[in-house]
């Protein structure tokens, strides 16, 4: 049976991507996300290729829906062999008036959903000598450009969130290596072309970043990674 790589926050830049990447290297490639027309059609295309591909509609923001999903994943296509997480949430914009609710639903998507499929997939990841792959963002660095740019465009909450996940990784990948599953990020440095935040000023290829991810888990040694 091939390998199985679960891409979680499936859409059209670094995820579909990502999922071609490691479809072209044999591994059958489950596409996670909550419109069903999306994770259709990325089936259809990968199916193309001769991957074999399955979709599973989830909302990545609740834990317990992320758990059944990893079963559900493992029953369908084998032993998960690599996590990616690409999922991020857009709520609490503006940190002076969101509610903690808003706040906590960005968390959710990119902290707490993160750590559910860690945990549900990890049995699997152990056996197969795995990765967990997260898609960080410059908006999580400790700088005030960045912490400018999060406050000006509304992406506070989104700030926060991907702090938090980028000390996820790191602690992660400190608990895990002993037990053989490497975790690591590619921190993207600038917006991606062919997605929603793009308006003309996309400056980073997917198939860049798919790649990138492809070698740090190859070689598992880098925990961060920039791609700018």
């Amino acid at each position: 049976m091939a390998k199985t790589i679960l891409v979680c926050g499936f859409g059209p830049g670094i995820s579909s991507a990502v999922a071609r990447r490691f479809g072209r290297e044999g591994y059958a490639v489950g596409l996670v996300g909550r419109t069903a027309d999306r994770l259709a059609s990325g089936v259809a295309s990968l199916e193309k290729t001769g991957t074999v591909a399955k979709a599973f509609p989830c909302d990545l923001g609740d834990p317990d829906a992320v758990r059944k999903l990893v079963a559900e994943a493992r029953a369908t296509l084998g032993p998960i062999g690599v996590l990616h997480w690409n999922a991020y949430g857009h709520g609490a914009r503006d940190l002076t008036t969101a509610t903690t609710s808003e706040l906590r639903s960005v968390l959710d998507v990119g902290v707490h959903g993160l750590v559910a499929a860690v945990q549900e997939a990890l049995p699997d990841l152990k056996a197969e000598r795995g990765s967990v792959l997260v898609t960080g963002g410059g908006l999580s660095s400790y700088d005030a450009a960045m912490d400018t740019v999060a406050a000006t465009y509304g992406a506070m909450g989104l700030a926060v969130a991907k702090a938090a996940q980028h000390k996820l990784v790191g602690v992660l990948h400190q608990k895990l290596r002993s037990d053989g599953v490497y975790v690591g990020e590619v921190t993207v440095m600038g917006i991606v072309k062919g997605t929603m935040w793009e308006g003309g000023k996309g400056t980073v290829e997917p198939d860049a970043v798919a790649e990138k991810f492809w070698d740090i888990q190859k070689r598992r040694e880098d925990v961060w990674v920039k791609v700018a």
